[in-house]
């Protein structure tokens, strides 16, 4: 498990919520499922990827997708000689 884990769950009141896994509170809330997985993949790549784990209406982990970093410095390649 990565610090950068994400879930995106439903809560009782029917708002989508985007949650860093080692954090208490919401990174943030959305009125769909599909915009608060779309938050929290742009988050996992923008902070160096991680796991993504997406829960369904009764609340076990429909999937999990893992995040490519979004800044990888050993992608780059040396282009001098």
């Amino acid at each position: 498990m990565s610090k950068n884990d994400r879930s995106v769950y439903r809560r009782s009141d029917g708002t989508w919520v985007n949650k860093k896994d080692s954090n208490e509170r919401a990174s943030s809330l959305h009125e769909t499922q599909k915009e608060a997985e779309n938050k929290a993949r742009e988050q996992l790549h923008n902070e160096g990827g991680g796991e993504l784990s997406t829960h369904g209406l009764n609340g076990q982990i429909r999937s999990k997708d893992t995040i490519a970093p979004g800044n990888d410095p050993s992608s780059i390649k040396d282009t001098e000689n």
